[in-house]
């Protein structure tokens, strides 16, 4: 039985961008391992639009009253979803930007976080519906920030993961990476052995 892994990558920087590099190191290990298939979603290189009315709309409209449009924005949605629901590990490759997360990773949640298919509301607050999968988040920044109350990255993230009931998370860190050229190589060797630890439990 195979182990499907979705790679969700998100930096402006392409090649150049660390937290893809993390990303690459990930793929090139797990697709190693017998069994395990990974698929990438490059949310910059095939970027969504920021999610409007109409779209959104288009979720609360019944599939047999769709118009050929709201069948199209509704499509979009949809692909996301199937490739969540097929995945048993999701992987996030996330650089943080000005203290967030790239919008173009926020729009991929917008649409993955949907009332009524990964989450619902009950009496007691939000319940997910998304379960039985893992997450991990491979972080790359250029300063220090985990563990301190200038990490509003990580609580985020877990937060929207949680909503859909994704809440075995690991974090892999990579950080102080403008920091200097020593600080740079050695943060990224020890978040590499990190996800070497991850890729082996797959």
């Amino acid at each position: 039985m195979s182990t499907r892994v979705l790679l969700v990558t998100s930096s402006i920087l392409g090649e150049h961008g660390q937290s893809n590099a993390l990303a690459e190191h990930f793929k090139t290990q797990a697709e190693a391992r017998e069994g395990v298939e990974v698929s990438v979603r490059d949310v910059v290189k095939y970027p969504l639009p920021h999610l409007a009315l109409d779209e959104l709309s288009t979720w609360q409209t019944p599939v047999n009253e769709r118009s050929d449009e709201q069948m199209r924005l509704a499509a979009i949605s949809d692909k996301m979803l199937f490739e969540l629901r097929e995945s048993d590990v999701i992987v996030l490759a996330v650089p943080m930007y000005n203290l967030g997360v790239p919008s173009q990773l926020k729009a991929w949640f917008d649409r993955v976080l949907r009332a009524g298919e990964t989450f619902r509301y009950t009496e007691n607050g939000p319940q997910g519906l998304i379960e039985g999968k893992r997450a991990i988040i491979l972080a790359a920044r250029g300063g220090m920030y985990a563990g301190t109350e200038m990490d509003s990255q990580t609580p985020h993230l877990k937060s929207m993961l949680g909503l859909m009931g994704l809440t075995d998370v690991n974090a892999i860190y990579a950080e102080g990476l403008n920091m200097g050229d020593d600080r740079r190589e050695s943060a990224l060797k020890e978040a590499c052995q990190a996800i070497d630890q991850q890729v082996a439990a797959l």
